[in-house]
């Protein structure tokens, strides 16, 4: 009897700590997708809805005047096309040299490749800073060129960690050894056997590489000079933070300039994210996976 009450008494404990589990998701997931709402809604909105605080969580008066402003500026699509160019290209250079770095140092054959391990992780901890790095670069003759936002960052050491471990915990000895015995040679093996087994781990490498390089305009900013170049963050910026003159204008001009200026800055937060959120369903699924088996052991 008292067994009984014993277990009833944990089953209504165990609902109490479900229902609180349930009530604090909830909480969270408002926390998280309002604002998100709220920013799509707000850039769908006509200027004096948005001014006026009048969107509070669908689109009021409905209007698509922020993006037939931001697609209209030239600057706003050469950021655009630049970032697409940035993100692509750049993405597939960090990951063909991350894959090429990690997998021999994953190789326990491979001689040196603790006392490498150590400079590449002491280049993590360690940082010559940013009056050295633009001297390299400008004596590499990559300042306000696409190179300069290529090749400085293209290896992150972080992502090189994740992949060797994944190599280390994914590619067994023995299968390199069966190689090895059928003549198959090192590149032939990392192309045919360890391409096809990491793309898990290749698509967590896409990831986050494409929305660093997506996001990125810092470096943009130091190495870049001509417009025709600038990506489409430092594009956004440029707008949202420099692009305040009110000079000769009079205030029903000024009130208007500053109304389209509330929108816009919600109508570009939707523009710059809406790439990558559609990048991310089709490597999703392998995210976690990769993320986890990355994470098992050093």
């Amino acid at each position: 009897m008292v067994e009984a009450k014993s277990k009833i008494k944990e089953s209504f404990v165990d609902r109490v700590f479900l229902t609180f589990v349930y009530v604090f998701l909830i909480l969270v997931l408002i926390t998280v997708l309002y604002p998100l709402i709220y920013i799509v809604s707000a850039s769908l909105s006509s200027p004096d809805a948005v001014s006026s605080g009048r969107v509070w969580l669908y689109p009021v008066e409905l209007s698509f005047k922020g993006y037939e402003v931001i697609f209209n500026n030239p600057q706003v699509v050469t950021g655009y096309l630049n970032s697409l160019f940035y993100t692509v290209f750049g993405t597939v250079i960090s990951v063909t040299l991350t894959v090429l770095i990690a997998y021999p140092l994953s190789r326990k054959t491979f001689f040196g490749r603790s006392f490498l391990m150590i400079f590449i992780v002491f280049t993590m901890l360690f940082y010559g800073g940013l009056i050295p790095t633009y001297l390299v670069v400008q004596s590499l003759g990559m300042i306000d060129t696409r190179w300069a936002l290529l090749i400085p960052n293209a290896i992150a050491v972080w992502q090189v960690i994740i992949a060797r471990t994944f190599f280390q915990t994914s590619i067994p000895d023995e299968l390199v050894e069966a190689s090895e015995i059928d003549g198959c040679s090192d590149i032939r093996f990392l192309w045919s056997v360890v391409l096809p087994l990491a793309k898990p781990i290749i698509a967590v490498l896409v990831l986050m590489y494409a929305v660093g390089q997506w996001n990125a305009y810092f470096d943009a900013l130091i190495y870049l000079k001509s417009p025709d170049l600038h990506p489409l963050q430092l594009v956004l910026r440029n707008i949202i933070i420099l692009n305040t003159g009110s000079a000769g204008m009079d205030a029903s001009e000024m009130l208007e300039r500053q109304q389209l200026a509330d929108l816009m800055k919600y109508s570009l937060i939707v523009a710059a994210s809406l790439p990558v959120m559609l990048i991310y369903p089709f490597v999703q699924r392998h995210f976690v996976k990769g993320m986890m088996i990355g994470s098992v052991k050093g």
